[in-house]
């Protein structure tokens, strides 16, 4: 039989023989077969995959094309489900897989020997996990009956081997979501499928999920920060024509020497310093490899560094994967003021860094000159390095933006990251940098080397190119931007939100309380269902997600069209409790 998928519920031994060995396998075809109890696969044909799921917790019920998994498996999840490394040494296949099938009796009991194999070739999927890999097919029942337990059923997913690969990776999540609560009972293979435990509690972003339920609901995006209209021609063309020129190949780590140069201008235009474009400049994949590489680079396992909440979140991950100890300082509504004794407080023997980011995603907040100067008197009373995220210094509004590393003492302490996306309304070309003196630039390009090593050629030219627009450029650019602003502030205020100010960036951040929800998460879920609008819950950029449950983020870095429609409907649609 020359099967998509079949179900084979077994009540006996002898039925299990009998159900399994009718059907022939052949190549190119292959097999993995699991227990899951409560899941059915139905063939979808030239569609591919249908599945549905009865009673299953945490999975969506309606996906048309497969089981969807959990938004994003932990490492308890991971390590729940099972490859029985027992079972299968009891065989001598040679190049047997690792365990095609996994099981277990109706009854949640803790079996006493291991769950019976199902044998087949399962080279595709199992080398995606990392388990095994050049399997010849073979499909035998011939020693798998000893083990099994009676009222088991059995799902078998049999196609070619892209089918097999693409479906089965899909319904892992499905099994290790079913199988979570009799996990520990089984022997696994935890050395093989997990997460490092530096990055264990850190879920898909909060950005991919509401982009998501964005999109199932036909809701106007108000959450991420991209623009929804493109960049300027003139650096586009510069990019097009940069191709037809040949500059397609690797560039060299550190930058195109050309766009090392741009950034000194501009860097001097900005701050008053003279930089070396050699020495002192690295150009990187995106701000937030900057980001990585400056903490990869400089901060040692145990180094404590300290933040302002809310943050952007590759902050977290990013220190967590460098091993460091993370503080952070709350910046607190209405004004999102530093609170200068909280900061000497946190401050140690074993802190080595402070970062900060003005203009501040995701408050709008712009730190003034007289914290930014007591920020700076308390990293050289104490020996502290600076790491300034200024991506979004071309967006402030209603205050100055002044970049620490000019302040007195600090440029030889300070790492200064930016990037052309937010600036240029190029968020896809990924083209940052990082400024540092020549120490420090020395472990950030280190770090760099073995993250990117080089970012896209001719894009960097373009950048070069971006970077010597006029002023004229910059005036406009915060002129369209202002209108923006005024348009989704006016209209959050109408809608009945409590509205903070935003001196900078294209972020307002508001309190949803008037509106009844219990947190931020489940306001933005309920905006995003019955309103029509996405926002961003602010929860996740906080180390205690209490702290930030009343507050969403807005975005207007969208078209004005978008910007009035997003208004009108929650003018329209919301309704205070």
């Amino acid at each position: 039989m020359d099967l998509r998928a079949t179900r084979v519920v077994i009540s006996s031994r002898d039925a299990l023989e009998k159900k399994v060995n009718h059907v022939s396998f052949t190549e190119p075809h292959r097999i993995s077969v699991f227990h899951v109890g409560l899941v059915e696969a139905a063939a979808a044909g030239s569609e591919g995959w249908a599945g549905r799921a009865r009673s299953m917790p945490r999975l969506r019920r309606d996906s048309p094309a497969y089981l969807t998994p959990p938004p994003s498996p932990n490492h308890e999840m991971l390590s729940s489900f099972c490859f029985c490394r027992s079972a299968t040494r009891r065989f001598s296949y040679p190049s047997a897989a690792r365990m095609a099938a996994v099981s277990t009796a109706s009854e949640a009991k803790e079996p006493q020997q291991p769950p019976p194999v199902l044998f087949g070739h399962y080279s595709g999927l199992m080398a995606q996990l990392g388990l095994c890999s050049n399997l010849t097919a073979q499909f035998d029942l011939s020693h798998h009956i000893s083990n099994y337990q009676p009222d088991c059923s059995f799902i078998g997913f049999l196609g070619t081997h892209s089918t097999m690969t693409y479906f089965s990776s899909k319904t892992l999540y499905a099994v290790w979501a079913l199988l979570r609560p009799y996990g520990t009972a089984w022997p696994m293979l935890k050395s093989y499928i997990t997460v490092a435990k530096r990055l264990d509690k850190f879920k898909t972003t909060i950005f991919t999920q509401m982009s998501m339920l964005a999109v199932k609901h036909g809701a106007i995006n108000l959450g991420q920060g991209f623009p929804n209209f493109d960049g300027p021609d003139f650096v586009k063309e510069a990019a097009i024509q940069a191709i037809r020129d040949g500059k397609n190949q690797y560039a060299r780590g550190c930058g195109v020497p050309d766009l090392n140069s741009a950034i000194v201008d501009r860097f001097h235009k900005d701050t008053g310093l003279h930089i070396d474009p050699e020495k002192e400049v690295t150009v990187t994949s995106g701000c937030t490899e900057a980001i990585a590489a400056a903490m990869l680079g400089l901060i040692n396992p145990g180094d404590e560094v300290i933040l302002f909440a809310p943050f952007y979140d590759s902050y977290e991950a990013t220190l967590s994967m460098a091993d460091a100890k993370i503080k952070a300082i709350t910046l607190r509504p209405p004004d999102f003021a530093v609170s200068v004794d909280e900061l000497k407080s946190a401050v140690s023997k074993n802190t080595r860094a402070i970062l900060i980011n003005t203009p501040h995603n995701p408050t709008g907040k712009m730190f003034t000159r007289a914290e930014l100067e007591q920020i700076a008197s308390l990293c050289i009373e104490n020996d502290v390095l600076v790491f300034a995220d200024e991506v979004y210094d071309k967006l402030a509004f209603e205050a100055e933006h002044i970049s620490i590393a000019s302040l007195p003492g600090m440029y030889e302490r300070t790492v200064t990251m930016n990037s052309l996306g937010k600036t240029f309304s190029l968020t896809g070309w990924k083209i940052g940098w990082a400024i540092a003196p020549p120490h420090l630039t020395w472990g950030l390009r280190q770090a760099h080397s073995f993250l990117t090593f080089s970012t896209s050629t001719p894009m960097q030219w373009a950048a070069s190119v971006a970077l010597r627009a006029p002023d004229t450029y910059y005036e406009e650019l915060k002129r369209d931007y202002l209108a923006k602003k005024a348009i989704l502030v006016e209209g959050l205020k109408a809608a009945g939100f409590i509205v903070y100010p935003s001196s900078g960036t294209y972020f307002v951040m508001v309190d949803h309380t008037p509106f009844g929800c219990e947190n931020d998460i489940d306001f933005c879920e309920y905006l995003i269902k019955e309103v029509g609008v996405v926002a961003i819950p602010t929860s996740v950029f906080y180390l205690n997600p209490e702290e930030g449950k009343n507050l969403v983020r807005f975005t207007f870095c969208k078209d004005e069209e978008t910007l009035r429609a997003a208004v009108e409907r929650m003018k329209e649609r919301l309704h205070k409790s």
